[in-house]
Parts: structure tokens; sequence; C-alpha cells
């Protein structure tokens, strides 16, 4: 159970919790601790902390990597490497969180891949990719990043994602907005423009770690249809841009630099924290063909690994930005072929 005071509350409103009766009828017990808010403000300023904290480590083990030539094993195939900062850096937040917040939960990339798995609850739960973009890392491109996000009721509440190469530092928690460098508000262009359709989009897509037989050529048509000429059936398109990691393609959304993202394969620790700094930005974050167009994240599409977000959409005299954002995204849908990850 998640104690009030780990999750940072003003002491009057502990004072106040401790003077409830401790009743157990099923028709009038109390209300459960983890319904109790988060202080998201005070957790912000601790994971943009941690971030930079961690973004350090990922710089010294970068430099590591290329005085050395060593520090990293292969893993599943040659697209998808993780290497001995990925591990270093998820212990280091591991055990940071844990010192500070000792009640909330953990969910993390390299503790699921030791066998370490956890449930999603209620409960305030950290979720974490150390880098992001580890092939990225290996390779000295600079597009990896440290993604935090902490779900609370099971929703993504708060976001920070940091690339240490570039020194960009996006954050967003609940109803507060979305902020690059915790200065510039997202999306960088304001108002943000409106989006005829496909054909006058710069979509974000990744070729993932998933290349067999059953996936590819699907993946090969749906990017082909995206960019074709509108004779050939496709969506002509302005582009389609791979960073290399799911967080930072979030962030591009929310700054405006990318109209869509779409990937299928993805986890909960390369989406959470770009989900709320997505939304909070004035974006949309949908599931699978097929699923509402609400734009509200609940767990089974924060867990479904399939996701399309799109940028915020200006209202025009014929059409609300809501109304445009669901648009593109039937547009969207209608032209790609889903796979099972």
């Amino acid at each position: 159970m998640t104690s009030l005071a780990s999750l940072g509350l003003p002491e009057r409103a502990r004072q106040l919790a401790r003077l409830l009766p401790l009743n157990h009828n099923h028709h009038h017990a109390p209300p459960r601790m983890s319904a109790v808010i988060p202080d998201l403000d005070a957790l912000l300023a601790f994971s943009i902390a941690l971030a930079k904290e961690a973004g350090a480590r990922i710089k010294e083990g970068s430099a590591k990597r290329f005085e050395s030539g060593a520090g990293f094993d292969e893993k599943k195939n040659s697209v998808d490497l993780v290497t001995e900062t990925d591990q270093a850096v998820e212990k280091l937040v591991k055990e940071r969180i844990a010192g500070a917040y000792p009640d909330h939960k953990f969910m993390g990339e390299e503790s699921w891949a030791a066998g370490e798995e956890s449930e999603l609850t209620d409960d305030p739960t950290w979720i974490v990719d150390p880098i992001d973009g580890t092939t990225n890392f290996v390779h000295g491109f600079p597009y990896c990043a440290i993604s935090i996000g902490l779900t609370y009721q099971k929703r993504p509440a708060l976001g920070v994602i940091y690339n240490p190469f570039l020194d960009e530092l996006y954050s967003a928690i609940e109803n507060k907005g979305a902020y690059l460098n915790e200065r510039h508000r997202l999306p960088l262009t304001a108002p943000a423009p409106p989006l005829r359709d496909l054909s006058d989009a710069l979509l974000g897509v990744e070729w993932g770690a998933d290349r067999t037989e059953r996936t590819l050529p699907l993946k090969l048509r749906s990017f082909e249809r995206l960019v074709a000429e509108p004779k050939k059936g496709g969506r002509m398109a302005h582009g389609l841009r791979s960073l290399g990691a799911a967080s930072l393609n979030y962030c591009m959304v929310a700054r405006g630099g990318l109209d869509a993202y779409w990937e299928i394969g993805c986890w909960q620790w390369d989406v959470c924290a770009g989900i709320v700094i997505v939304q909070e930005s004035g974006g949309k974050v949908y599931g699978a063909q097929g699923t509402p167009l609400t734009g509200e994240v609940d767990a089974s599409l924060l867990l479904g690994r399939k996701y399309l977000c799109v940028r915020a959409i200006g209202d025009t005299a014929d059409e609300k930005g809501v109304d445009a954002s669901k648009r593109i995204a039937k547009e969207f849908y209608e032209t790609v072929q889903e796979w099972e990850a």
C-alpha cells in the first residue's frame, strides 16, 4: 500500500488522513490511500534532477564505449543491442526512486529483461527506459534518451525525457502543460497549425527489432502506401522519419516537428513518459486499429504495444482540432496494415 508521506503530501493532509475511522464495512470503507492525488510538482522536480544525473552517466558510458571499443553485448539480433551503460543507468534510477519513494512500484526495461515482472496497479508506478535508442547509443548517433514515466491509477501522469547529447529535456505532468528545457511550452509553434490530411504530413515510423518474414512485408507495404502517389493508392505524405527512439519520436510530435508517429511493438517503458508529453502539448494518443478514438490512455492502451500519436492541431472555421485529429487517425488506419506484436 502506498504511504501518504511517500507521495509528498502536505503535513495537514496526512494529519487529516490519520483521523479517518478504521471501518472495514464493505459499504462504508474509507478511501484507499492510493486514491490520494500524488504531489506531481514535487515528483516532477525529482524526476528532472534524476534524468539529468542519469544523462551524465549515459554520456560517460558513451565516452567509455568509444575509448575502449567494448562495453556491449548482442541481444536477439544486431538491431537490438543492450549495453553495460543501459543496465548501470537503470540500477542508478531504480535505487534513487527506491530511496526517495520506497512505496512506489517500478517497471524498467532491464529489470524486465532480467526476469522481474510487476503488474500495473493503481499505486504510483515508475516506468523507465534507461536508454531509449540503444542502437543509436552504440553507433554514436546522438538520438537516445533516458525516459522516466509515472502512472497513477493505471494512467500516465508524469513524463520526463532527456537527451543528454543534445541537452534537450522534455517534461510534463497532468494539467500543467509540456515543456522543452523547462522554459519553452510545447508545441513550439503556437497556436498549433491545422492539418489538412496526410499529404501535408511529416510522419514518424520505425523499423523496430522485428524484421521477420511475418512482419517486414507489412511494414514495407504500410510505409509505401503512406508516401506513394495517390494514383498508386498512396497518401503522398511529405516524408517518413525514423529517429530510432520511440520516446524522442513522441517528443518530436509534442513540439510539432512530426505531425504523427506510428509504431507497433513498443513496450510501456518506451512510451509512458512520451504519452504524457504529447497529451500535455495538446496532441492525442490512440491505440490499435478499431479501438475508440477517445484520446484517453488507460492501462489497456498503455500496455497494448500499438500506438499512434498525432500532434496538436489547430481549429479552423470548419473543424475543431480534436475532430481533425480523429480524422487524421482514421485516414492513417485506413492506409497501414497492422500485425501482432
